[in-house]
């Protein structure tokens, strides 16, 4: 027995050295891939960028070794990577086109869509073409691949172009159901996000708002698209009032929404045409990745560092809705900042702010940041899809003020809600308490009761004040009088167009006229940027990736689709800080 046990003994260690040792051989291959990954691509003469919008859209990408392992496609596409890939294309004279294929791809908003067809219009500026094929088109990929030279359909496929609609949720009642209300005190009658919590539907304030925002973001999709396509506005409309998504496909191409009805293969025959090549030939195409390894133009002359803060503002990690999301976390971004501040090598600083809001807390914290980072170098804002409530708090005492023409703005106003889980232990669970005090107010805030009358009159001053201290640094950065900007907040949210009239922005522009702007304010004759912060090195995302503790919250998404985000917003509600300055939790917007 004695050595039948030694020979399990050896057998077991012996595996588990081959495992050890395996492991140790797997790192080292993964890194070696890592290296070669990371290497320069080399771009052949006549060249083409195959440009798939699949996947989902958001502010920077995050990094996935796995999928560049397995050569699946990533799951987000980051707008940063993609803009660059767009330059690059433009700056390359090996690379004669882009060809768009365009797949199930979701925006995180129309001001992200705006930016990347915009960077196309560029793109087309250099004498290039661009070729954009459609098994269907979604709105939003119509929107974008309007701006090409030839736009093709599948003869069996369908263009979406329907309008804009919003339908917000309201979760009142399924917290009811649990025996939970939400108790609330507000600055602002526009102050919409927390009707998700305490009513049914839409007040008229936010309606009239949701409306202007709405009609002005289609109007700017539809002049786009009027131009590029050369269909009137009012066809595009009714067009649109039709339904055309269920269109025959011939009368498609009797309204000029599509050149010509192709299949995949024959696709390919029209881009060896444009390429002067012949039909045996192969195309040689460059894919996303292989974009972003493509040497752009060296850099040289001063720094100018472009910050990156996308996201809800949070007071720290545990504050954001689930632990996968991106966030501005205040103590980290207050930290970068000084670090830029402090860095001589760095002359100017660009904030790209994508972000609805957050902790009113929190945005304090950042805009001191950036009030001192100001003192030193000129900070010059770029806003993306949305820079609202705190995302506008961030950023009002900037040098300078760019926003894209559909940017999300404004909503200057705070609230509070405040969770009563009582009804909940005592009603569902069968929780009692009872109460021992030595002062007036000692249990304020206790999980036994709501807050009384007198309490919330507390809160209700408190919440004033903030407001009152937005609307100052709003003021002050904006160099406008307190009653002026009182006219324009109330918690109101504005497009980016109609801010611009009001002053809340200085122009409408791209993240590269944020750029040239704070280049011309540091007085820099030579310049590149570097982007901050700094994203894991590759060893480290594969380790993250391989670890994740998300699994099932990724697979309850992928199940239940848009209705998986109000199950997430109650179930992270007590995480949430209490005095939020931000927009509506989901603007849903369809």
């Amino acid at each position: 027995m004695k050595q039948f046990l030694k020979y399990v003994a050896a057998t077991v260690t012996g595996i588990v050295l081959v495992a050890v040792i395996m492991g140790i051989l797997s790192i080292i291959s993964l890194v070696g891939l890592a290296a070669s990954s990371a290497s320069s691509t080399n771009v052949e003469e006549n060249s083409v960028f195959a440009l798939s919008l699949s996947g989902q859209l958001q502010e920077r990408s995050d990094s996935n070794p796995l999928a560049e392992l397995t050569g699946q496609v990533g799951e987000s596409l980051g707008l940063d990577d993609m803009l660059s890939a767009i330059r690059k294309a433009k700056e390359n004279d090996d690379i004669k086109g882009i060809y768009i294929e365009a797949g199930i791809f979701a925006g995180d908003s129309p001001a992200s869509m705006h930016a990347i067809r915009e960077a196309l219009l560029d793109f087309k500026k250099s004498g290039k073409w661009i070729v954009a094929y459609g098994d269907s088109y979604t709105q939003a990929t119509y929107y974008i691949c309007s701006v090409a030279d030839k736009l093709y359909l599948n003869p069996e496929g369908m263009v979406d172009w329907h309008g804009l609609a919003s339908t917000p949720y309201f979760v009142k009642d399924l917290l009811a159901k649990f025996g939970v209300k939400v108790q609330l005190c507000k600055v602002g009658k526009y102050k919409s996000a927390p009707e998700m919590l305490t009513a049914d539907g839409m007040s008229e304030p936010n309606r009239e708002q949701v409306t202007a925002y709405l009609t002005g973001v289609w109007k700017v999709m539809v002049n786009d698209v009027s131009k590029s396509r050369k269909i009137s506005a009012d066809s595009l409309n009714a067009y649109a009032d039709r339904y055309v998504a269920l269109a025959d496909q011939q009368e498609l191409m009797k309204m000029k929404l599509v050149d010509k009805l192709l299949y995949t293969d024959q696709v390919k025959g029209e881009i060896k045409k444009m390429l002067k090549i012949d039909a045996d030939d192969d195309i040689k195409q460059l894919s996303m990745s292989d974009m972003l390894n493509v040497k752009g133009k060296k850099k040289k002359g001063e720094e100018v560092a472009v910050y990156y803060a996308y996201g809800d503002i949070v007071d720290s990690e545990t504050g954001s809705m689930m632990q996968s999301d991106h966030s501005i976390v205040a103590n980290k971004v207050c930290k970068d900042l000084e670090k830029l501040m402090k860095d001589d090598d760095v002359k100017a600083v660009v904030l790209r702010v994508n972000s609805p809001g957050g902790s009113a807390y929190a945005s304090e914290q950042i805009w001191h940041a950036v009030t001192q980072l100001k003192e030193k170098k000129p900070v010059v804002v770029s806003m993306g899809g949305y820079a609202a409530s705190g995302g506008y708090y961030i950023s009002c005492n900037a040098n300078y003020i760019y926003s894209e023409p559909t940017t999300l703005t404004g909503s200057i106003g705070i609230f509070g809600m405040f969770p009563d889980f009582s009804g909940l232990l005592t009603d569902k669970l069968g929780v009692k308490f009872d109460e021992v005090k030595t002062n007036k107010h000692a249990a304020f805030g206790t999980m036994a009761r709501p807050f009384n009358a007198e309490e919330m009159e507390l809160l209700g001053n408190y919440i004033d004040r903030g407001y009152k201290l937005f609307r100052k640094r709003v003021a002050e950065g904006r160099k406008m009088p307190v009653e002026k900007v009182e006219e324009i907040a109330q918690g109101r949210v504005w497009l980016g167009n109609d801010a611009l009239d009001i002053k809340l922005v200085d122009a409408i522009g791209s993240l590269d006229d944020a750029v040239k702007k704070a280049v011309q304010l540091a007085k820099l004759t030579e310049y590149h940027t570097n982007s901050y912060p700094e994203g894991d090195d590759w060893l480290s995302s594969l380790l993250n990736k391989v670890s994740n503790q998300n699994y099932l919250d990724e697979q309850m998404h992928a199940t239940l689709g848009e209705y998986y985000e109000p199950l997430r917003f109650v179930k992270s509600i007590n995480r949430q800080s209490a005095i939020q300055a931000r927009l509506p939790y989901y603007l849903n917007i369809k």
